[in-house]
């Protein structure tokens, strides 16, 4: 199956002509820009999800509200097969309260959040602060003997930056022209096969945690990575038999300089930790929800929207990523309303477990799109699939693989939608940029050959479906509010959600109503590498 499906991919490539302009429905347009923006409810999704909700932690209570509320509204708006699909992916996590307050040698409170997935406290952790960074196994004997009975600091501190550029820009006519240049894609495997390696010993926070307990420390602290006061509590020991022994905080940059400024000064400072936090193992599978607006014709082929709806907890997880979830479910809601018929499926998903490695729409790949040849060895086997994924050849396309004619993304904040990247698949930038065209004066004029990543198309793309993620405005998502406590309702664009949704809308059925379906790359084959005589020691 995997050398037939190759051919015909390989024969349609070869025999298709020239690519025709992609008619849009100028009607159809109109209707949907007078229901996005005269009738638009996608500020009442992103404030359910974030006021309502918040921060919504993979497998956490708050998650599992959302998976039902999702369906709920779905099924409301009138869509079809709406559904889960369950993952593994490990235990919940829920913060109940917590606090970090320097007690000596003065009381100040310590801007502070619990590092995700350790343990709490028990009550309250005081101690005094060492400065003992570690980042890797070879810091650690350093300190063997050092720590009993303290907290530690494990972060290097980092100088305070002097900031530079605006938080907050929007893309200007320039950068978007930049974008227009295809770059060559490049290929490393001895590179590839050290990363798995690597994923295969990639158990620092464990092994860190373990000799923390065994030397007598008390709990540790790391510096928040942004300065204005910012915290972020990202972790990532969320599989069943790999929880922490020890508890974690992340603080300040500024409260921890201060710790940090007085330790060299001598004067010790003393600190109190309180966490109070939860497990949940009553389900260790993760969900995607999915639902349909059935084709009437193209039997078998659908076009497909996504976001993912899960986020970290410092705040309510507003632009990352309530927003393109808030503008997929909107997308859904006016093309029901309006009671299309599309000619293929258009199918909306709301992905899990992304900020802990897209392991949503990878489960989604994996499962019907196509998988990749296990590893030989079996110590990489049992890695997690998303750790392997690109270093297993063959592909091996499943019975849905070409079903799925297009997919596009929504994952890079509130900005409203400038272009879209169309990830070396040079064949659809004239398809796109007629899908686009309707939108100019919206600010959409952009489609770039470039490729983006760290988001839900990528695996996709991987197996050449096409996927694609829309050009942004990036406002102040990686300045300031990316994964951070800022992230909440406040900091969402009304009028870019709104411009957002009726793009997306439009674009989905203009994709599920063309003649043809949206042209493809060959599917991928183990690449040759880039460089043939690449000098020892280099990359």
């Amino acid at each position: 199956m995997i050398r037939l499906l190759a051919a015909v991919s390989a024969a349609a490539v070869l025999m298709a002509g020239p690519v025709q302009a992609q008619e849009v429905d100028r009607a159809a347009v109109n209707r949907i820009v007078d229901q996005g923006f005269n009738h638009s409810e996608v500020m009442q999704t992103a404030a359910h999800l974030t006021d309502r909700i918040g921060g919504r932690m993979t497998n956490s209570p708050q998650m599992r509200e959302t998976e039902r509320w999702a369906q709920e509204r779905f099924r409301d708006w009138g869509l079809s097969n709406v559904r889960t699909e369950g993952f593994e992916f490990g235990r919940g996590w829920s913060i109940v309260q917590s606090s970090a307050r320097m007690t000596s040698p003065r009381p100040i409170a310590l801007r502070a959040i619990p590092v995700a997935w350790t343990p709490g406290t028990n009550g309250t952790v005081s101690g005094e602060v060492i400065l003992a960074p570690m980042a890797t196994p070879g810091d650690l004997e350093k300190w063997r003997g050092k720590l009993a009975g303290k907290i530690v600091l494990i972060s290097a501190p980092t100088v305070a930056p002097d900031p530079t550029e605006p938080a907050f820009r929007r893309l200007t006519d320039a950068e978007l022209a930049e974008r227009n240049v295809y770059g060559q894609p490049t290929h490393n495997h001895a590179a590839t096969e050290r990363g798995v390696q690597s994923s295969s010993r990639d158990d620092f926070p464990l092994r860190l945690d373990a000799f923390l307990a065994e030397e007598g420390a008390l709990g540790w602290i790391r510096m928040a990575y942004r300065d204005g006061g910012l915290v972020h509590g990202a972790g990532y020991t969320h599989h069943v038999g790999r929880t922490p022994t020890l508890p974690g905080m992340e603080i300040a940059a500024e409260d921890y300089r201060r710790l940090v400024r007085l330790s060299i000064a001598g004067t010790a400072p003393t600190v109190e930790m309180m966490s109070e936090v939860r497990f949940h193992d009553e389900d260790i599978n993760a969900y995607n929800v999915l639902a349909d607006i059935p084709g009437t014709d193209r039997s078998g082929e659908y076009v497909m929207a996504g976001a993912h709806f899960d986020s970290w907890v410092a705040a309510d997880g507003a632009v990352d990523n309530a927003a393109g979830t808030a503008v997929v479910m909107e997308a859904a809601r006016i093309l029901r309303t309006l009671n299309v018929r599309p000619k293929r499926t258009i199918r909306f998903a709301l992905w899990n477990g992304e900020e802990q490695g897209l392991f949503g729409s990878l489960a989604y790949v994996d499962r019907h799109l196509a998988t990749r040849a296990p590893l030989e060895d079996p110590a990489l086997a049992a890695l997690p699939n998303n750790r392997t994924w690109r270093a297993r050849w063959p592909i091996q396309p499943r019975e849905g693989y070409s079903d799925l004619v297009a997919y596009f993304n929504l994952d890079n904040g509130s900005g409203r939608i400038r272009g879209i990247n169309a990830e070396g698949n040079l064949a659809a930038v004239p398809v796109l940029e007629d899908w686009l065209e309707p939108f100019a004066s919206m600010g959409a004029t952009t489609v770039s050959p470039r490729s983006a990543g760290g988001t839900d198309h990528v695996y996709l793309q991987t197996v050449g479906v096409p996927g694609f993620q829309f050009i942004q405005d990036p406002l102040d998502y990686s300045s300031r509010l990316h994964h951070s406590s800022l992230d909440s309702y406040d900091h969402l664009k009304p009028e870019d959600l709104r411009q957002a949704a009726v793009i997306l809308a439009s674009v989905l059925l203009s994709a599920a109503n063309s003649d043809e379906p949206l042209p493809r790359m060959p599917l991928p084959t183990r690449p040759t590498d880039t460089d043939p005589f690449p000098f020892p020691g280099g990359n």
